[in-house]
């Protein structure tokens, strides 16, 4: 397994719509092994293959917060959400492409997702809660959408000049 470099704004690429996957083979499956492996380090709770850089419908989730719980690795390819709940959830998200800059972002309590795992089976899974939430951030990343959208203009703006800012000017350490 390697670690990946994780894409940030203000790159292009995470503005671009994945396109599907078409088989699992063994490259897909050490792909999937990478990006745990890029997760876990980060420390993230999801993560796109579009925010590795490759544009593929591709994710892996582990919402398991409580250090002393056993590990919950979920893989989702080609996700497509089913249903969404109108009851409502607020959660403070972040996002690995946008380090440190943490939001409040209102987004449906339960999903229904369909995907196919990482053994090539077609899956369903009700999600609520954090898990919900992920679900729905990471998907947004497959279609080009970043959590930052779901926020006044301004402070959206304020954000993606800051780090233009720091892309123009690199700390050199």
């Amino acid at each position: 397994m390697a670690l990946m470099d994780i894409i940030t704004i203000p790159d292009p690429i995470l503005r671009k719509e994945s396109a599907p996957i078409e088989r699992v083979d063994g490259d897909l499956e050490r792909l999937i092994d990478d990006m745990f492996e890029t997760m876990y380090d980060a420390p993230g709770i999801g993560l796109a293959a579009i925010q590795v850089g490759i544009p593929r419908r591709l994710l892996v989730i582990d919402a398991t917060r409580d250090e002393h719980a056993a590990p919950n690795p979920i893989t989702m390819i080609n996700p497509e959400i089913l249903t969404l709940s109108d009851e409502v959830n607020t959660y403070d998200e972040g996002c690995l492409s946008i380090p440190e800059v943490f939001a409040e972002v209102e987004r449906p309590a339960e999903v229904r997702v369909r995907y196919t795992d990482r053994a090539g089976n077609l899956q369903e899974l009700d999600c609520d809660g954090l898990l919900a939430t992920v679900v729905q951030h990471e998907i947004d990343h497959l279609d080009g959408k970043l959590f930052i959208d779901f926020l006044s203009r301004l402070r959206r703006d304020r954000i993606v000049k800051k780090f233009v800012k720091a892309a123009r000017n690199p700390v050199v350490g």
